[in-house]
């Protein structure tokens, strides 16, 4: 029988001011530790923490070493603290070549990096699209259970799909097609481009345009005009991805529909209403580039804190150790990639939260601490353990995900990424009021930051996973404050060499998040419940077909 998740005893506990957790142990978390690991993982001499580089070397051996002092054992196959990834990267060999050619027969070149990108996930080493017409395909979206389809009546064999980043409702969310504000699946990058290969095409280009993308240009061409693009290993990638695929600036495709004499904007208004039908453009499109096709290994770092009582029954803490290694110098000649809030702090949290673990009683279940690789190439390293879980998923009991912790102080509130999934969100609440503070939705949900980030390959899965951080309304500056905070930092840190640690940083609000991750996990490491998605999600007819296995 399952016992369902549920806080009201909690709830209960808390009104009388009882704890309403297992045992009366207070985590003693580090401010301190947490900037130490921070720092030291996001120093130069990790080189950015790129896979399969000596970047990589020196993360994950840093972080075998700070899982084994904080008690944990080796989680990974065969008594290892690894479980090797075997992917595919593909690098750059010399710069693409690409131009448009108009309907007067004009060519006008495109500048690889600072108007576009393109890269392929086929094997061929040498890619070459010699004057492919150019379609434009609105959002690039086949929906048909919501009665969508941009790509009906169309032939794109041969052909380059141009489409719009994000989903049809970003520019009007009372249109409700695609649930508003929140985006959908069909509003990701990574969407378009299987989308686009399944429709047949030679290639796609996605118009990158901020607000929509949640990201500047910059995002876009430090991740891919030098540093290498990896897939997971495919049997015929020929059919999954189109021969080529990239981004071009708003400005770009702007001009190139003024040159077919199209309005880039009208279009785009057009594509945002259903029935909307694809328009070809007068125009081609030219590329030629080289790129090395190798197969690696990369590793995600896993250890285990083994239950006393139901040893097979764990608790997942997880958190992504990579970053984009060394790319494009920026402005100031830096080439190094540091990603010290994105996410170095996330791997100090899973360590600190290990430390608290390790330094309490053995819990009747076991506790697993994953740090992945690949997340920034596409979650990859999640996705590898989802298919090649190290513990069963029907008996994992829940997890939780960390990527960018609260630097700038604490918060009243609390976000929760994918927001009324789960009844892990009915604790998040009880412990949250023992903080004074508040749980609401995310406050962007048209970033898609729900499929961004390592939860989501488990929780399509069907594992219950909470993804969950601080708000934006700072106890100091309130929500002015903190917005701006974030938008500081997609605009001059997210993905560029300048997300770099800083010794003023405030870690009282991280603390405040990784108590609460803390505090749910141990509650269910020392209890017999099983957390539930909610009736409705779309991840919980997944999850019931292994209710069995659940006792």
């Amino acid at each position: 029988m399952i016992r369902k998740f549920s806080v009201l005893a909690a709830v209960a506990a808390l009104a009388a001011g009882a704890s309403a957790f297992a045992a009366p142990y207070v985590p003693q978390l580090s401010a301190q530790r947490l900037s130490e690991d921070t720092r030291m993982l996001s120093s130069d001499a990790f080189e950015g923490r790129g896979p399969s580089s000596p970047g990589e070397d020196k993360a994950i051996a840093y972080i075998a070493r700070q899982m084994q002092a904080a008690g944990l054992e080796p989680g990974g196959p065969d008594g290892s603290w690894y479980q090797d990834v075997l992917v595919r990267r593909f690098s750059q060999d010399g710069t693409p070549q690409m131009s448009f050619r108009g309907a007067d027969g004009a060519v006008v070149p495109v500048a690889f990096g600072s108007q576009a990108v393109v890269g392929s996930k086929q094997l061929n080493e040498h890619v070459q699209i010699a004057n492919a017409p150019l379609v434009f395909v609105g959002y690039g979206i086949h929906a048909p259970e919501r009665g969508w389809d941009d790509y009906a009546g169309l032939d794109l064999h041969g052909k380059i799909a141009v489409v719009l980043i994000n989903d049809a409702d970003f520019e009007e969310p009372e249109l409700n097609t695609f649930n508003g504000k929140a985006m959908t699946y069909y509003g990701r990058w990574t969407y378009k481009f299987e989308e686009a290969a399944r429709q047949g095409a030679a290639g796609v280009l996605i118009v990158h345009e901020d607000k929509p993308a949640s990201y500047t240009w910059a995002t876009v061409e430090g991740s891919w005009s030098v540093l290498p693009q990896f897939d997971v290993m495919r049997d015929h990638p020929e059919r999954d991805w189109a021969p080529l695929q990239g981004w071009i600036q708003r400005d770009v495709a702007v001009d190139l529909f003024r040159r077919a004499g199209l309005n880039f904007d009208e279009l785009k208004a057009r594509a945002r209403v259903k029935g909307f039908r694809a328009v070809p453009i007068n125009a081609t499109f030219s590329a030629d580039f080289r790129q090395k096709v190798e197969t690696i290994t990369t590793h995600n770092v896993v250890g285990v804190l083994k239950g006393g009582k139901r040893p097979n029954e764990t608790i997942l803490y997880t958190a992504h150790w990579d970053h984009l290694g060394v790319g494009k110098p920026d402005a100031n000649g830096d080439n190094i990639y540091n990603g010290a809030l994105d996410n170095a702090s996330g791997t100090a949290g899973l360590l600190e939260i290990a430390r608290a673990f390790g330094a309490g009683p053995r819990p009747d279940r076991s506790v697993v601490f994953i740090a992945y690789t690949l997340e920034e190439k596409g979650l990859l390293g999640s996705e590898y353990y989802a298919t090649h879980p190290v513990f069963p998923l029907a008996t994992t009991v829940a997890g939780f995900n960390m990527d960018g912790l609260q630097v700038d102080g604490p918060t009243r509130d609390i976000n929760v990424v994918g927001y009324g999934q789960s009844d892990l969100e009915d604790a998040l609440v009880a412990v949250a009021r023992t903080q004074n503070r508040v749980v609401k939705p995310e406050g962007h949900p048209e970033s898609g930051s729900f499929f961004r980030s390592d939860h989501f390959p488990l929780a399509k899965r069907g594992v219950p996973m909470l993804y969950a951080g601080s708000g934006s309304d700072l106890v100091n500056g309130g929500v002015e404050a903190g917005e701006a905070a974030g938008r500081d930092y997609n605009r001059n840190r997210y993905h560029q060499p300048d997300d770099e640690w800083n010794p003023n940083w405030d870690w009282s609000g991280a603390i405040l998040d990784l108590t609460i991750n803390y505090t749910i996990g141990r509650d269910l490491a020392f209890s017999n419940r099983w957390p539930q998605w909610r009736d409705g999600s779309e991840f919980k007819p997944e999850r019931d077909k292994t209710a069995s296995q659940r006792h």
